[in-house]
């Protein structure tokens, strides 16, 4: 159950980007500087952090190609996200709507993906299709009730 802590840290961390990000590029005067920020951080975290255990444990080597680029491709989509979000705070989207709907919708894709990729071995049950109904329905619900700032 180890697993749970490290779900809590991502939801704690996420939960709590968009707003300081969005504060962050209000307080830098231009949002390019933030995502170059997010790309420090980036590196910082998800470079020299790897090299430096992958190295204590003599694994730098040894890479194969195809997860070579999987991995890659993932990054590149999680760097392409942070930057869509920086945007839509550029051109006047707030975190109050824009992180529940990117957060309402980003399951709903991983669901598709996950499925596309990994077929499902029985039929789909109705119960399914009325999720992801509710997750539509929350994020509607979290933007339309959000409490005034």
């Amino acid at each position: 159950m180890t697993w749970v802590w490290f779900v809590i840290g991502a939801v704690l961390s996420w939960g709590s980007y968009g707003v300081l990000l969005h504060m962050g590029q209000t307080l830098l005067g231009n949002p390019l500087k933030a995502l170059l920020c997010v790309g420090i951080a980036y590196f910082l975290i998800g470079v020299l952090v790897p090299v430096a255990a992958l190295a204590s444990q003599g694994q730098l080597g040894g890479f194969n190609t195809t997860g070579l680029m999987t991995a890659t491709i993932a990054g590149a989509l999680g760097a392409a996200g942070a930057a869509c979000i920086i945007w839509a705070f550029r051109t006047g989207g707030l975190p109050v709507y824009v992180m529940p709907l990117v957060f309402g919708g980003a399951p709903i894709v991983n669901v598709l993906v996950s499925m596309a990729i990994h077929p499902p071995k029985q039929p789909i049950n109705p119960m399914f299709v009325v999720g992801f109904g509710l997750a539509s329905v929350g994020a509607a619900l979290v933007l339309y009730y959000r409490p005034t700032a």
